[in-house]
């Protein structure tokens, strides 16, 4: 009996839940275990899970075999889990989060891009309306410039390694009572780079990088919402055999204001006035995030009354249209009043009934008879 979890379990969904359900628990939980964002020793064994999982659940033929027979059905089955989402293509498929992943060369001596880099960025809410520019300071392992990656003193001192004659791989067979068996394994002498450097580079030492705290200008356009992300390109993981690095992926976190809350392109805001002012009518100044704007309360305004201020709210990040703000009338009502006012109260009350004015309690009651 197999003791691998239901793929179900393993994305946290329902056996009714949509492709595009399972696409998106796919995308929470690989983020959130993805080895390079999560340092617990479990994390890349629950990555190959999750992996493993949604290959089985976002192909139809393979879902339904699955809900059939379970891992059962999974076993030799034609076109059934190859591994192929496995720790070697992490990149490929994090990379795909952020619009077109890396290719990832499967020739182990060839130049091979570097991972990407991710990290958050808080912002204030206003800060998120304007947009602003921001340095940060990051260490990262860039291209030696004296030898562009290839760790040697000049192109004359890389011969090709004569253990692996340049494949970066070794081969070896071993013979048993059951027939010869071959393995193949990473060249011990080139570690996997099909070269031998005679003359190392006297800048970085043979390594091929330098090491640098660098500073990075990041411009963060207004209009940006929290889980967006910005691309920093070349400041990511350093790359393999004089390859490029990887991106620097920078996700911002725009911080809640006490008073104005978004909502795609609009902002609202609750502004309170007195059940006097919502009587009568009245004109105040609404604060916006671009200034205050005055604003005529008619009368007999009643709460939970929305006015729309044009062009106040958020810019449209991928064009120029310009968003509203919602300003919400919330009527209160005194908890306590002086005697004076009491009275004043009372005459009006007195004077309604005069003018043969139902209060708001009486015509309620009428619905009932």
């Amino acid at each position: 009996m197999s003791n691998k979890k239901d793929y179900y379990d393993v994305l946290g969904i329902d056996k009714s839940a949509s492709d595009a359900d399972i696409k998106k628990a796919y995308r929470k939980m690989a983020k959130q275990y993805h080895p390079d964002m999560n340092k617990d020793s479990g994390a890349e064994a629950r990555f190959k899970e999750i992996n493993e999982a949604n290959e089985v659940l976002s192909d139809s033929q393979k879902r339904s075999s699955y809900d059939q027979f379970g891992h059962a059905g999974m076993n030799g089955a034609q076109g059934g889990y190859s591994g192929a989402g496995g720790f070697d293509d992490l990149g490929d498929i994090f990379g795909s989060f952020f619009g077109g992943g890396q290719s990832r060369s499967r020739n182990s001596n060839g130049p091979r891009k570097g991972k990407n880099r991710y990290m958050h960025m808080n912002i204030t809410f206003m800060e998120a309306v304007f947009g602003k520019s921001e340095v940060i300071k990051i260490e990262v392992d860039e291209v030696c410039s004296d030898c562009l990656g290839s760790g040697a003193h000049s192109k004359s001192d890389v011969a090709t390694c004569g253990t692996c004659r340049g494949s970066g791989n070794v081969t070896t067979q071993q013979r048993t009572p059951f027939g010869v068996f071959q393995s193949q394994a990473v060249c011990p002498d080139c570690k996997g780079t099909g070269k031998k450097v005679t003359r190392r580079c006297s800048k970085c030492n043979g390594k091929g990088f330098e090491h640098k705290r660098v500073e990075v200008d990041v411009k963060i356009p207004g209009g940006i919402q929290s889980g967006q992300q910005l691309r920093v390109p070349a400041k990511g993981e350093r790359g393999a055999n004089g390859g490029p690095n990887g991106d620097l992926f920078i996700e911002i976190v725009v911080k809640n204001h006490q008073f104005f809350k978004r909502d795609g392109r609009n902002i609202h805001i609750s502004v309170p006035i007195s059940a006097i002012d919502a009587t009568i009518g009245c004109s105040i100044d609404v604060p916006t995030v671009y200034g205050d704007v005055e604003l005529n309360v008619p009368q007999g305004t009643q709460t939970g009354t929305q006015f729309r201020l044009k062009g106040k709210g958020f810019k449209d990040l991928r064009g120029s249209e310009i968003g509203d703000q919602i300003v919400q009338i919330n009527v209160e009502v005194p908890k306590k009043v002086s005697k004076e006012e009491k009275e004043l109260y009372i005459k009006i009350k007195e004077l309604a009934k005069k003018t043969d004015h139902e209060s708001v309690f009486d015509k309620f009651k009428k619905a009932f008879k």
